[in-house]
């Protein structure tokens, strides 16, 4: 007889699987960078999917030279606003905020830590001004930190300063046809059983007295005598962080005429000023907040500018 040899089901990868505690999305790593002081993310809401055609321009590919057609999703882009700088350092715990400033009264503190030789990293704090989309219904912003890499401590403190209180739009950090990192809260399930959270059998009329198909069929074995963080058990699916890596940057529009089908986008309208269209998929629903950094995992695609030929504009609404 063969052995029976059925491995579990569902990855344990970002366990335990809680709601993420903010809207927010964190990021604690960034890309290197060599040159002149430059801002390394952005912010924008994700308005939804649409598709386009494209020259393939992929060393190699079968269809290389040749029209392809590309799902893309389009974020709506508003400039973003420095409202405080923020300097760390790091010491036997890790890294800590060493000094900060949020007015004009804290830039000379700012400063003065700069040039004490304490300071490891430098960050631009920045909100999103969604009060001027139509698409999304609140008015505060978000706000998160942006890291400024480049060039000396120094410098990159005194970039940062010029940036305060000024608005910073994307193509400042970002262009067309890089290759991005996008991070945003996925879309919240709720609480949900085994089956759909894990991908677990159900179990056939034999095993399952009582009608019960959607649960385990045990909890683990007797030693170690408890339950074990690995069994699959009902819970919260869904509303957690995640971070797609190399997602390629194919337009930065600045208007949303081009791109609007007829009668909006489902769920959330008409787009009416800057968007970016970013190839395949990205996480959450509509609405939510996206977050954007240069590629921080070494890729052997060479940037292009993409050659676009269409855009589809058919309506989403069936």
């Amino acid at each position: 007889m063969s052995e029976i040899n059925r491995p579990r089901r569902g990855s344990l990868a970002y366990s335990p699987r809680k709601r993420a505690k903010s809207q927010v999305p964190k990021y604690h790593s960034w890309p290197q960078h060599d040159g002149e002081p430059v801002l390394q993310g952005f912010a924008g809401y994700k308005v939804g999917m649409t598709h386009m055609v494209m020259v393939d321009d992929h060393n190699k590919s079968p269809t290389e030279g040749k029209d392809i057609m590309v799902p893309v999703t389009i974020v709506e882009i508003p400039a973003m606003v420095v409202t405080g700088i923020r300097l760390y350092t790091k010491d036997t715990y890790g890294k800590r905020a060493y000094a900060e400033a949020w007015s004009e009264e804290g830039i000379e503190r700012v400063r003065d830590a700069a040039a004490s030789g304490k300071v490891t990293e430098v960050f631009a704090i920045t909100r999103t001004q969604p009060a001027v989309l139509t698409g999304v219904p609140k008015k505060s912003g978000d706000i998160m930190e942006m890291r400024v890499a480049g060039g000396s401590v120094e410098e990159r403190v005194e970039y940062a300063i010029s940036l305060f209180g000024a608005e910073v739009e994307i193509d400042s950090v970002l262009k067309t046809g890089q290759y991005l990192d996008v991070t945003a809260i996925t879309t919240g399930k709720g609480t949900n059983g085994p089956v759909k959270r894990w991908g677990i059998q159900t179990r056939s009329g034999k095993h399952s007295r009582g009608g019960k198909k959607r649960h385990i069929g045990n909890l683990g074995p007797w030693f170690p005598h408890h339950v074990r963080w690995q069994v699959p058990q009902m819970g919260q699916m869904g509303y957690q962080q995640r971070t797609e890596f190399n997602k390629r940057l194919l337009k930065i529009g600045e208007s949303g005429e081009e791109i609007n089908p007829a009668g909006g986008f489902t769920n959330y309208g008409l787009v009416r000023g800057r968007y970016v269209a970013i190839k395949g998929s990205v996480p959450g629903p509509c609405k939510r907040l996206i977050r954007m950094r240069p590629a921080i995992r070494q890729s052997v695609h060479v940037e292009r500018v993409p050659a676009i030929q269409y855009v589809s504009v058919a309506s989403k609404q069936g």
